[in-house]
């Protein structure tokens, strides 16, 4: 039986989906590596290429890096991981400075 964890979701009311913790370990990972602290930080739209590339292959074949890799966005902007940066639009992220 697979291991799952519960994700959070920002927005009032939403309640964000329970998924595989090894994709989600791996997907959180990849995020944080690719997503500065500092600067303007980067697109929401660039993060399925730039994660992919960090991702074990065989843990995420057949599996939308898309998906993972917004719902992992939003449970680390929930926990106060990453933020996204105030007043620019396309959305762009970067690590939050208040945590590790």
């Amino acid at each position: 039986m697979k291991t799952t964890i519960p994700t959070i979701n920002p927005g009032r009311g939403k309640k964000g989906p329970r998924i595989d913790s090894a994709r989600y370990d791996a997907m959180k990972a990849a995020l944080l590596a690719v997503i500065p602290r500092t600067g303007e930080g980067v697109t929401f739209a660039s993060l399925p290429k730039l994660v992919e590339r960090k991702l074990p292959r065989a843990l995420f074949r057949g599996a939308s890096i898309l998906w993972y890799a917004t719902t992992v966005k939003l449970d680390l902007e929930a926990r106060g991981l990453l933020q996204r940066v105030a007043g620019v639009s396309p959305q762009r992220l970067r690590r939050s400075r208040l945590r590790p």
